[in-house]
């Protein structure tokens, strides 16, 4: 496959948030501010790269029968370093993520990418999917964390927008406000997908 290919899918066409729908926890909890959003989505990015990379090198040196446990040690080992360095140089961040930091441990989209390419590929192909997904995700982060902090709280990275008078919609501060919002935004990249398809398969007919 082209690398670009493996590097853009991620992004777009197999975002691990809109469209595969996997680890939906984080944009419930903690995409209130913008920060938060992309703390938590810089994490991720960083945490399923690296361990793209190390399954990778390590792959064939590894038991089938125990490949799901040897992956979360690999991703705890990698999360603890970042709980660390966040605690040491951004505490308030790492109090704000709270245990939802201990929770990409067990993200669904690490493990996945563990399992379905990190471990029948070299570390290239691996490091680009990783970087691919971690990308769409912290996009995704991004875009929901945006619009819950403008809509909810009237702020943009914590500046404010509106001015005093402005009335926040607060459902958008709640879960069942964000909850909403991504089902919105993933019909949204559904329709996309859809007509990218459509419009690849045109193509081919008409070649």
């Amino acid at each position: 496959m082209n690398l670009w290919k493996i590097f853009t899918r991620g992004i777009i066409e197999e975002n691990p948030y809109f469209v595969l729908a996997l680890s939906l926890c984080p944009g419930l909890a903690v995409t209130t501010s913008i920060v938060n959003g992309l703390t938590m989505g810089f994490t991720v990015w960083f945490v399923i790269t690296a361990n793209n990379v190390v399954v990778s090198i390590i792959h064939k040196l590894i038991n089938k029968k125990v490949r799901i446990p040897v992956y979360i040690t690999c991703i705890a080992t990698i999360v603890t370093c970042v709980q660390l360095f966040l605690q040491a140089y951004a505490p308030d961040l790492y109090k704000a993520l709270g245990v939802y930091l201990d929770l990409v441990v067990v993200f669904a989209i690490i493990l996945a990418r563990a399992e379905s390419v990190a471990s029948k590929n070299g570390v290239v192909v691996s490091f680009l999917d990783g970087m691919g997904m971690g990308m769409g995700f912290t996009i995704a982060m991004f875009i929901i964390s945006c619009i819950r902090e403008v809509i909810g709280n009237g702020t943009f990275f914590g500046l404010e927008v509106f001015g005093p008078s402005y009335q926040p919609a607060l459902i958008m501060a709640l879960p069942p406000g964000a909850f909403m919002l991504i089902g919105f935004i993933m019909a949204g990249f559904k329709i996309w997908n859809e007509r990218v398809e459509r419009q690849r398969q045109l193509k081919g007919s008409e070649g």
